[in-house]
């Protein structure tokens, strides 16, 4: 299955959190917070959102950082993917 995202919303993999501190303390998964970085999949075609016009400013492999409780979690073909609008994305990393 492939998801196709519409409108201002972009589909994101989160990356995973670091195993270890920079001082090598190897936090367990309990311990690790929740990654905020995440891999653009999928952009959507933008266009007229709320009545006002929306250009898609990030592509398909950027890196970008997320508001942290923001989207909605979906999984497919075993993997776990975010859908967002693109006003939730904060910054993209280079």
């Amino acid at each position: 299955m492939k998801l196709k995202p519409l409108a201002d919303r972009v589909i994101l993999k989160m990356l995973e959190a670091e195993e270890t501190t920079k001082g090598g303390i190897i936090l367990t998964s309990a311990a690790k917070e929740k990654p905020e970085i995440a891999e653009v999949i999928a952009v959507g075609p933008g266009g007229t959102v709320d009545g006002k016009e929306v250009v898609m400013t990030v592509k398909a492999g950027d890196k970008v950082v997320t508001s942290k409780y923001s989207g909605t979690q979906v999984k497919v073909d075993g993997e776990e993917l975010t859908i967002v609008r693109q006003g939730d994305i904060l910054a993209i990393v280079e």
